[in-house]
C-alpha cells in the first residue's frame, strides 16, 4: 500500500537517470535515414546498436544500389563503436536450438507450476543473476535473459489482470542495462513466436526501469509502435490513477509517446476508443499542450475534455466521468496527479484570459502582466471570446456532468470570467448568454455578498446594452430576450422551464435542482424585474424582422409567449394585440416553430378572460381592416397580378389566425354565454373576400418550409369548409399542377398571354354570329396557370347563359368546364355564387334576384333552379352538380356552427331550473334533432330533384327516348352477339345528352349514398318513378346498401311501398346476385304468398299486377326459387280461378290451363305448343280483375319457362 501511495512518478523516477532514445533518432530510424543516424551522438546511437547490427549484417530484401550504398554508411558508422562485437556475438548464436530449449522450460514449468526453480535454459546458478551475466559468453548471457523474461511473462498471464511489481537484478544493475537491453531486442528480433512483442512490453511493465527497456525495444523495431501502444491501452485498466499498475502502464505509454511525439494524437484515440486509462489521454493532451504554440485559440485540452463529456457517445461520457469523480474523492490530490495538473492548467488558461486577476495565489504560475489597479468590469478581449465561451462550456459540463466540484480559487476566477464584459459581436452576444445560463446552473459559485452584487450590477448591465448589443452585433436572437423570459418564468414559478432553458442554451443535460434557484428568483422579482416592469418592456421590444426558423435563439417572441400564457398582459391591462399584428407581417419561410403556438394562446386570451372576477380582463383581437390589409394584392382578380406588400407566411398565419378564432369561438359558445360574454365573430362578409382555396393551394408547394402550418390548416379546413375539401378537387388539383403544366407552361405563346377579360368578353357578344373568336381565346386560356386565370373567370361565369344556345359547339362547352374546373381550384366560393346567379332562368319583365354565398349556404336547392337547358347540357351539368354537392356540405357546416353560436338561446332560465334537473339537455338533443331532420330533408329533396331530371320530358318521349329502353338496349348489346336493328338504335339513344346527364347524376349520387347510407334508405322510402329503377340500380354502384332495409321496407303497411321495394328487389337481385340478395328474394316471394291471403280482391289485383314480372327476375338470378315461385302463381290462380268460378260459369280456358300446371307442371310443354297460345288468342275483351291477373300469370309462368329452356 505504502508503493501504492507513492504516485505515478514512480517509473519516473526510477527512470530519471537513463538515457532515452529522442524523437530524433526515433525518426531516422522509422525512415531509416543514414544521414541522420550518423549526426546522432555516440550515447543515442549506442541505444539503436541492436537493430543496426542486424540491419548490416542480414541479407537484405531490398537489392537496389541506394540501399548498397546506405548500407556500407551504417558499416562505417558501426565500425568506429566498441559495443558492435558483443551484439554480433550475439547474433552468431544457433538460435534454433535455443527456442526448442525455451520451449520445453516453458512445458516443464507448465507441468510443474509456476513456482518450480528448475530450468533447461540455465543450470543452478553458482552466483547471483548478476555475476552470472557478467561472467557468462553471448549465448549463456541469451539464456539468462530469456529465462528470466519467460518467468515474468508466465507470472503475468497467471496474475488473472492482478499487477505485481517482480525484482529482477538483470533488469536493475544500471552497470548491465546497455548489454540487458542489447540481448532483449535480439531475442525479441530473433524469436518473435515465442516472444511476441505485445507480451514482452507487458511484462516488462512488472520490473524496474521497465519503461526504459520497452522504448529501447520498440526503438529497434519502430515498425511495431501503433501495434504496442494498442496492446498496453487494451489491456489497461478503465481508471488508471486507481492502481500502481495502470500509472506504470501511463507512464509507459507517455515515455513512449515522447519518443514518437507525432502518434501521440493517435494513441489518445486509441484510449478513447478502448475507455482504458483516461489519464493518459488527459496527460497526453496536456503534453501536446505545452507543446503547441502559444494561440489565442481554443487550446486543445479544452477541446478534447469538452469533447469527452459532450460527444454524442454515452459511455465515453461516463467513462471520463468517473474518471473525475475518483480523482476528487483521493483525500490528498498532488500534483502529480494527472487530474491535477488538468486543472491547473484549465485554471492558468482561464486567468491568461481574464481582464482582472483578483486572486494573485497562482500569479506565479500564470502569464499574466497586468496592473494591480485595473478597474473590475474591464471588457473582454475580442480575440479572447471564443475561447472564453469555449472554457465555460467547459466547466459547466465537468460540474454538471462529471460532478467536478470546483475550488474556492477556481470558482472566484470562473465568477470573475463570467461577469465580464464582452464586445458586441454574435461571439459576444453567445458568451452572455452562456455567462448567464452558467450562473444559473451553478448558482453556488455565489457565495459571498459582494459577489452577489457583483451578479447583479452585471445583470442591471445586461439589460442597459441588450439593445445595442442587437444593433452592433447584426444578431437578432440577443440575450435580453432571454432575461425577459427567464423573469416570465420565475415570476410564473416555472422553475422546470428555466432548467430547460438552460439545458438548451448551455447545449447540455445536466441535473439542476429547482431549490437551488430560489435566491435567483428573489433577485430577479424583486430587484430586477417585478412583472409590471416585464410587461410593459416587453411591449416596447421591436419585433423581429424576417422572423424565420433559420434565426435561432432566444427571440422577443418567445418572451411574448410566455407572457401571453401567464395572463400578465392582461392583469396589467397592456395591448400587446399590435405587437401580435406586427410579427405576423414579419414573418417569411422557413416558418418559425414558436408562431403557432403563440397564436394559438394569443386567441386563448382573447376568448378566456385571466379571471372569472374580471371577465372583461382579455386581449383584444385583430381588426377585420387590418386583416383585409394583409391581403392585399390576392383579393380581387384585376389586383392579383400587383407586388404584394406581405410574404405569404404572413397571409397564411393570418388565415390560421382567423380559422382558429372562429372554431374556438364556437367550441366556447357554451362556457361564453355562461360568463355572460359575447366576442365578437368575424362577419361572413370578410371571410367571402379572403381567397382561402388559393393560400392553401400556395401552401401546399411550401410544406415543407412550413412545418405543421398546412397540415393543421387542412384540418380547420375539413372542420369549417368542408366544402372546399372535395375529394374531386384535390386530385384535379393534382392534374392541374402536375407534369402538364409544365409542358402547357412551355406551349404558352405570346399571343395567349395577350388575351384580355374585355377581349373575351367581345367574343362571346359575337358567338351568336362566330364562335371561331371564343374558340381560340379559350384554347390559349387553358394554357395559363389558375392564378393566371382569375381575372377571366367573371367573363367565362356570366357568359355560360349563352352557350345554352343550341348550335353551340361541344368543343365550346368542354373548354368552358375545363377553364371552370381549374379556377375552382384557387376561387371555388365566389365562383359558385357567379355561375349560380349566371345560370338562372332569364325570364322577361322579371328581375333576376342575385344570389350571395350566405343565401346558397342556407338553401343549397336554389343551385338546381338554373335554366331548365341546363339538365340538357352535360359539361354545364357537370358544373352545377359539383357546385351542389358544395353547397351541400358547406349548408351542413353553417347548421352545426349556427347551431353552437345559439346554443345559450335554449338554456332554461334560472327561474325554471327548479323541475327541470333532469331534463337541462332536452332542448340541445330536439334542437340537434331538427338540424339533422332539416339536412335530411334537404339532400333527399336534392336527390328527388336529380331523379327527375333524369327522366325524359315530353319531347323527348315523343322521339323515343326511354330510359328503360336505353338499359334494355345495354343489355341486349352484352347479351346477344348479333347485331340487329335495336342494338343499333340503342348505341344511338347511348349517345344522347340525356344519357350523359344521368350518368353525371348517378355518379354524384353514388357519392352522397357512400358519404350517408341514411340518404338512400331516406330516398328509397320515400319512393320514385319505377321507370328509374333499372338507370339507378346499374349506374349507381352504391345501391346494393339497400338491401340492407328492403325487408323494412316490405314491411311498411302502405301497399305502394312494399311494391316499390319488391321491384327495387327484382332488379338488385339481377344486378347482384349475392347470397343476401336470395335471402331478401326469398323473403319478398313470401311476402307475397301471406299477402295472397288477407288482400282483398282490389288490393290483390293492383299489388300482384305490377310485382308479378319482379318474379321472372328472381327466377333469372336465382333458380333455386324456382320452385316456391311457381308454387306461389299457382296459388294466385287458384285464389283467381275460384273467384271467377263464383261469379260465372263460362270457365276461362286459362283456368283450365293453370289446373293442368298444377296437376300435371310437366305438362308445360305441350301448353306451349298450344295453338291458342301460340295465335294470341286471348279474351283480352273482359274488364274483371281476376280474369286479368291469371292472363298475368299465364304470361308470367310460360315466361319463366321460356327462360329455363333458353338457358338464360
Amino acid at each position: 500500500m505504502k508503493e501504492l501511495g507513492a504516485g505515478s512518478t514512480v517509473m519516473m523516477t526510477e527512470c530519471a537517470s537513463l538515457q532515452f532514445v529522442s524523437p530524433f533518432a526515433f525518426e531516422a530510424m522509422q525512415k531509416v535515414d543514414v544521414v541522420r543516424l550518423a549526426s546522432l551522438s555516440d550515447p543515442e546511437l549506442r541505444l539503436l546498436l541492436p537493430c543496426l547490427v542486424r540491419m548490416a549484417l542480414c541479407a537484405p530484401a531490398d537489392q537496389s544500389q541506394s540501399w548498397a550504398q546506405d548500407k556500407k554508411l551504417i558499416l562505417r558508422l558501426l565500425s568506429g563503436v566498441e559495443a558492435v562485437n558483443s551484439i554480433v556475438a550475439l547474433l552468431s548464436v544457433d538460435f534454433h536450438a535455443l527456442e526448442q530449449d525455451a520451449s520445453k522450460e516453458q512445458q516443464l514449468r507448465h507441468k510443474l507450476g509456476g513456482g518450480s526453480g528448475e530450468s533447461i535454459l540455465v543450470s543452478q546458478l553458482q552466483h547471483g543473476l548478476t555475476l552470472e551475466f557478467e561472467h557468462s559468453d553471448s549465448p549463456r548471457r541469451l539464456r539468462l535473459v530469456l529465462s528470466e523474461l519467460l518467468a515474468i511473462m508466465n507470472k503475468v498471464s497467471e496474475s488473472n489482470g492482478e499487477f505485481f511489481f517482480k525484482s529482477s537484478e538483470l533488469f536493475e544493475s544500471p552497470v548491465y542495462l546497455e548489454e540487458a537491453a542489447d540481448v532483449l531486442c535480439i531475442l525479441q528480433a530473433e524469436l518473435p513466436s515465442l516472444l511476441p512483442i505485445v507480451d514482452v512490453a507487458e511484462a516488462l511493465l512488472h520490473v524496474r526501469n521497465g519503461a526504459w527497456f520497452l522504448c529501447l525495444l520498440v526503438a529497434n523495431v519502430p515498425d511495431s509502435f501503433n501495434e504496442v501502444c494498442r496492446g498496453l491501452i487494451k489491456n489497461g485498466e478503465r481508471q488508471d490513477e486507481e492502481s500502481l499498475g495502470g500509472r506504470r502502464r501511463t507512464d509507459a505509454l507517455r515515455f513512449l509517446c515522447k519518443m514518437n511525439p507525432s502518434q501521440a494524437l493517435k494513441v489518445r484515440g486509441m484510449v478513447v476508443e478502448e475507455c482504458h486509462l483516461p489519464g493518459l489521454g488527459v496527460a497526453l493532451t496536456l503534453d501536446h499542450t505545452k507543446n503547441e504554440a502559444c494561440e489565442d485559440g481554443v487550446s486543445d485540452l479544452v477541446c478534447f475534455v469538452s469533447g469527452l463529456l459532450l460527444g454524442t457517445n454515452a459511455k465515453v461520457r461516463t467513462w471520463f466521468g468517473t474518471f473525475i469523480r475518483n480523482g476528487q474523492q483521493r483525500k490528498k490530490e498532488t500534483s502529480s496527479s494527472v487530474l491535477w495538473q488538468m486543472r491547473r492548467q484549465l485554471l492558468l488558461e482561464l486567468m491568461g484570459i481574464l481582464p482582472t486577476v483578483r486572486s494573485t495565489r497562482i500569479v506565479e504560475e500564470a502569464d499574466v502582466d497586468m496592473e494591480p489597479n485595473v478597474s473590475v468590469y474591464s471588457g473582454l478581449k475580442e480575440e479572447h471570446v471564443v475561447k472564453a465561451s469555449a472554457l465555460l462550456r467547459l466547466y459547466c459540463a465537468l460540474m454538471g456532468i462529471a460532478g467536478l466540484k470546483p475550488t474556492e480559487e477556481e470558482a472566484e476566477q470562473l465568477l470573475q470570467l463570467m461577469t465580464s464584459r464582452p464586445p458586441a459581436t454574435p461571439a459576444g452576444v453567445r458568451f452572455v448568454s452562456l455567462s448567464f445560463c452558467m450562473l444559473l446552473a451553478f448558482s453556488t459559485l455565489v457565495s459571498t455578498p459582494e459577489q452577489e452584487q457583483l451578479m447583479v450590477v452585471w445583470l442591471s448591465w445586461m439589460i442597459k446594452e441588450e439593445a445595442y448589443f442587437e444593433s452592433t452585433s447584426g444578431v437578432s436572437a440577443s440575450f435580453g430576450e432571454m432575461l425577459l423570459l427567464v423573469a416570465m418564468y420565475f415570476h410564473s414559478n416555472q422553475l422546470s422551464a428555466i432548467i430547460d432553458l438552460v439545458c438548451s442554451t448551455l447545449g447540455m443535460k445536466i441535473v439542476i435542482k429547482p431549490s437551488s434557484l430560489s435566491r435567483m428568483k428573489t433577485i430577479f422579482t424583486q430587484e430586477i424585474f417585478t412583472e409590471q416592469v416585464v410587461t410593459a418592456h416587453a411591449v416596447r421590444v421591436p419585433v423581429t424582422s424576417n422572423l424565420s426558423a433559420n434565426i435561432t435563439g432566444f427571440l422577443p417572441i418567445h418572451c411574448i409567449y410566455q407572457l401571453l400564457r401567464s395572463r400578465s398582459f392582461t392583469k396589467h391591462k397592456v395591448s400587446i394585440k399590435d405587437w401580435i399584428y406586427r410579427q405576423l407581417c414579419e414573418t417569411s419561410t422557413p416558418l418559425h416553430p414558436q408562431l403557432l403556438p403563440l397564436i394559438d394562446v394569443y386567441i386563448n386570451s382573447i376568448l378566456t378572460p385571466a379571471s372569472k372576477s374580471n371577465p372583461e380582463a382579455t386581449n383584444q383581437p385583430v381588426t377585420e381592416q387590418e386583416i383585409l390589409n394583409i391581403f392585399q394584392g390576392v383579393i380581387g382578380g384585376d389586383n392579383l397580378r400587383l407586388p404584394q406588400r406581405f410574404s405569404i407566411t404572413a397571409q397564411l398565419l393570418v388565415l390560421y389566425y382567423i380559422l382558429s378564432y372562429e372554431e374556438a369561438l364556437l367550441a366556447n359558445t357554451k362556457t361564453l354565454a355562461a360568463m355572460q360574454r359575447k366576442p365578437k365573430s368575424y362577419s361572413s362578409s370578410l371571410m367571402d373576400q379572403i381567397p382561402i382555396k388559393f393560400l392553401i393551394r400556395q401552401a401546399q408547394g411550401l410544406q415543407q418550409e412550413l412545418g405543421g402550418l398546412h397540415s393543421a390548416l387542412l384540418r380547420l379546413l375539413a372542420t369549417n369548409y368542408p366544402h372546399l375539401c372535395i375529394v374531386d378537387d384535390w386530385i384535379c388539383e393534382e392534374e392541374i399542377t402536375g407534369t402538364d403544366a409544365l409542358l402547357r407552361r412551355m406551349l404558352l405563346t405570346n399571343n395567349a398571354k395577350n388575351h384580355s377579360p374585355k377581349q373575351l368578353q367581345e367574343a362571346f357578344s359575337a358567338v351568336p354570329v362566330s364562335h371561331t373568336q371564343v374558340m381560340q381565346i379559350i384554347e390559349h386560356l387553358t394554357l395559363l396557370s389558375a392564378s393566371e386565370l382569375i381575372p377571366y373567370a367573371e367573363v367565362l361565369t356570366s357568359n355560360m347563359n349563352q352557350l345554352l344556345n343550341s348550335g353551340v359547339p361541344r368543343r365550346i362547352l368542354q373548354t368552358v368546364n375545363k377553364l371552370w374546373m381549374v379556377l375552382n381550384t384557387v376561387m371555388p366560393r365566389r365562383l359558385w355564387v357567379m355561375t349560380v346567379n349566371a345560370l338562372q332562368p332569364s325570364i322577361k319583365f322579371v328581375r333576376q334576384q342575385k344570389y350571395t354565398q350566405n343565401d346558397l349556404m342556407i338553401d343549397p336547392l336554389i343551385v338546381l333552379r338554373c335554366d331548365q337547358r341546363v339538365h340538357r347540357c352535360p359539361p354545364l351539368m357537370d358544373i352545377t352538380l359539383h357546385m351542389l354537392n358544395g353547397y351541400l356540405l358547406a349548408s351542413k357546416a353553417y347548421l352545426s356552427a349556427h347551431l353552437k353560436e345559439t346554443a345559450e338561446q335554449d338554456r332554461p332560465s334560472p327561474n325554471n331550473t327548479i323541475g327541470l334537473v333532469g331534463q337541462a339537455d332536452a332542448p340541445e338533443v330536439t334542437r340537434e334533432e331538427l338540424k339533422n331532420a332539416l339536412l335530411a330533408a334537404q339532400d333527399s329533396a336534392a336527390v328527388q330533384i336529380l331523379l327527375e331530371i333524369c327522366l325524359p320530358t315530353e319531347e323527348e318521349k315523343a322521339k323515343g327516348v326511354n330510359p328503360d329502353s336505353l338499359l334494355r338496349n345495354v343489355q341486349s348489346v352484352i347479351t346477344t352477339n348479333t347485331p340487329s336493328k335495336g342494338t343499333e338504335e340503342g348505341e344511338d339513344n347511348l349517345l344522347c345528352n340525356l344519357r350523359e346527364v344521368q350518368c353525371l347524376i348517378c355518379c354524384l349520387l353514388h357519392q352522397m349514398y357512400i358519404a350517408d347510407p341514411n340518404i338512400a334508405k331516406l330516398v328509397h322510402f320515400q319512393g320514385y318513378p319505377c321507370e328509374l329503377l333499372p338507370l339507378t340500380v346499374a349506374g349507381i354502384p352504391s345501391m346494393h346498401i339497400c338491401l340492407d332495409f328492403i325487408p323494412e321496407l316490405i314491411a311498411q303497411p302502405e301497399l305502394e311501398k312494399q311494391i316499390f321495394a319488391i321491384q327495387l328487389l327484382s332488379h338488385l337481385c339481377i344486378q347482384y346476385a349475392l347470397p343476401k340478395s336470395l335471402s331478401v328474394a326469398r323473403l319478398a316471394v313470401n311476402v307475397m304468398g301471406t299477402l295472397l291471403t288477407v288482400l282483398t280482391q282490389a288490393k290483390r289485383y293492383a299489388f300482384f299486377m305490377p310485382t308479378l314480372p319482379s318474379l321472372v327476375s328472381f327466377c333469372r338470378a336465382f333458380p333455386p326459387l324456382y320452385e316456391d315461385i311457381m308454387s306461389l302463381l299457382i296459388q294466385i290462380g287458384q285464389v283467381c280461378a275460384s273467384d271467377v268460378a263464383t261469379q260465372t260459369r263460362d270457365i276461362d280456358p286459362i283456368i283450365t290451363r293453370l289446373q293442368q300446371i298444377k296437376e300435371k307442371p310437366s305438362g308445360w310443354s305441350r301448353i306451349c305448343k298450344d295453338p291458342s297460345y301460340k295465335n294470341g288468342s286471348r279474351d283480352t275483351g273482359s274488364m274483371d280483375p281476376d280474369v286479368q291477373l291469371c292472363h298475368c300469370i299465364e304470361s308470367t309462368i310460360i315466361e319463366i319457362i321460356n327462360m329455363s329452356v333458353s338457358g338464360i
